[in-house]
């Protein structure tokens, strides 16, 4: 009789663990509902080029589906300003010019602003960058 109450008990406390730990992975799995947002980084950019053209000067709008990533977003601010500011050094004038060289200088800077965040934050949280102003000379 002892040893089937022992047995009982030790079921009903892996029971509850179970449904704790279960109910806590329910949770995880719940999607927040998508509010797209927008943050602007600012100042303007305003680098020099090489070759062609002899500078940019633009400006950047990031948006993300979900509200909540908008602190971290800007918590990383500086670091985001920096891999944009390096990656136009680094940009041939000449390409983006033309409408082709515009998108992949947008998606390159996409994809270096979500490089930094996973780094620093362990997650990807823009979800698309546009520029609201865009001017090579």
């Amino acid at each position: 009789m002892e040893k089937t109450l022992r047995i009982l008990f030790i079921t009903l406390i892996i029971l509850v663990f179970a449904s704790v730990s279960f109910a806590g992975e329910e949770e995880d799995e719940e999607k927040e509902a998508v509010k797209i947002s927008y943050v602007e980084i600012t100042p303007s950019f305003v680098s020099n080029l090489s070759g062609g053209p002899k500078y940019i000067r633009c400006n950047i709008q990031l948006m993300t589906k979900y509200a909540s990533n908008v602190p971290e977003i800007e918590l990383h601010m500086p670091a985001l300003r920096h891999a944009v500011l390096m990656l136009l050094a680094g940009a041939d004038g000449k390409a983006l010019l033309t409408p082709d060289g515009k998108e992949a200088l947008r998606k390159q800077a996409l994809e270096a602003v979500n490089k930094v965040l996973e780094e620093l934050s362990g997650k990807k949280r823009v979800d698309d960058l546009y520029f609201t102003a865009y001017y090579v000379k």
